[in-house]
């Protein structure tokens, strides 16, 4: 392809990620295009390097020692609308946006759909990686087709939602499909201001309106940053506990017959299909005797002081510590419940 690619200093990872820790890469290359994107990932490709793509840092950990790894970062920016009818918008959206910056930029032009997924950090490149979502939206309910250089072909090709088989917080991204995502097209909805029927009970308990109901955008927006915000899981500098990459673990999804094994006070969602409901993480690690703000002795990594599903980094925390507690909290969920909690960060260099 031909782009000149941007070889920047190699920097310690812990700057780059909304965990803050990770050591100092073999090289760092900064791809502000599709072009460069795809050029640097050929070579690395080509070269047989070890290497990793990273955009948003929001759901990475990097091991302390990764000086064997070559890091390529995702900054192509922007939007293109490139097709609208009266109730509908299709938007094509670079790897390297920030993910609430689309989101807000949504709701201020009045679309609907990725309302509730307000907050979330990253780039929406990655989000099709875990199939982000949260407040009962998904990327997936909007995503028509992606730009993806295949590793089995070297092509770029354009790529329909459904060959990704999505499904909560997966994709066939973490099974085994290999490539990188060049752009995203998202459609969403015109409807007057307002949002998609809500899914999520969170946000009509907290506003005090019905299940279901179809709210202002800005006022689901600032409902769902105040809910997160609540929980540690806004990146602020103000906020230690947001000092993490969210959500450390996926909520199980179990069978309807094992649910009904757990407590009737444990929270618990059905899934669409009735026949199996998902199960509260946050709820497992707490009854599990590990309370917020826990800590294994002498180490910097820690439980959110806010919600049980997020490990923090209390201040120079090693990679190795965060690993340690997360490995402890999945014991003891193990132990008690007989769930084993999935990490749900990608894990680079352990």
């Amino acid at each position: 392809m031909g782009a000149v690619l941007s070889q920047i200093p190699a920097e310690a990872m812990a700057k780059f990620t909304t965990m803050r820790v990770g050591g100092k890469p073999k090289s760092l290359t900064k791809c502000e295009s599709t072009a460069e994107l795809y050029e640097a990932v050929l070579n690395a490709w080509r070269e047989e390097s070890n290497y990793q793509i990273l955009a948003g840092g929001s759901n990475t950990v990097f091991a302390d020692d990764i000086s064997h790894l070559d890091v390529i970062l995702v900054a192509n920016l922007g939007k293109e609308i490139v097709n609208e009818t009266d109730s509908s918008v299709t938007v094509r959206v670079q790897a390297g946006e920030g993910w609430d910056e689309f989101v807000a930029w949504a709701v201020e032009h009045g679309y609907a759909g990725i309302e509730a997924m307000s907050g979330i950090p990253g780039s929406v490149g990655a989000t099709p990686v875990q199939n982000v979502g949260g407040y009962g939206q998904e990327v997936s309910e909007t995503i028509t087709q992606i730009e993806f250089l295949d590793f089995e072909t070297f092509e770029v090709e354009v790529k329909p939602a459904d060959f990704f088989e999505f499904s909560y917080r997966d994709s066939a991204l973490k099974h085994g499909l290999r490539g990188v995502i060049g752009w995203v097209e998202f459609e969403l909805k015109k409807l007057g201001g307002l949002s998609v029927p809500m899914a999520s009970g969170q946000i009509t308990n907290h506003l005090g309106e019905p299940y279901g109901s179809q709210l202002p955008l800005q006022v689901v927006r600032d409902t769902v940053i105040e809910l997160r915000a609540s929980k540690g899981m806004v990146v602020q500098d103000s906020d230690p506990s947001s000092v993490s990459c969210g959500s450390f673990f996926t909520n199980p999804v179990v069978s309807k017959i094992k649910a009904l094994e757990f407590p009737q006070d444990m929270q618990k969602w059905s899934m669409e299909d009735g026949e199996k409901f998902k199960l509260s993480a946050g709820w497992l690690i707490e009854n599990s005797g590990i309370p917020k703000g826990y800590s294994l002795p002498g180490s910097k990594a820690k439980v959110s002081d806010k919600h049980a599903l997020a490990i923090t980094n209390g201040g120079g925390a090693k990679s190795k510590e965060i690993i340690e507690l997360a490995r402890f909290i999945q014991e003891r969920v193990a132990a008690t419940w007989g769930i084993n909690l999935v990490p749900e960060p990608n894990l680079i260099g352990f």
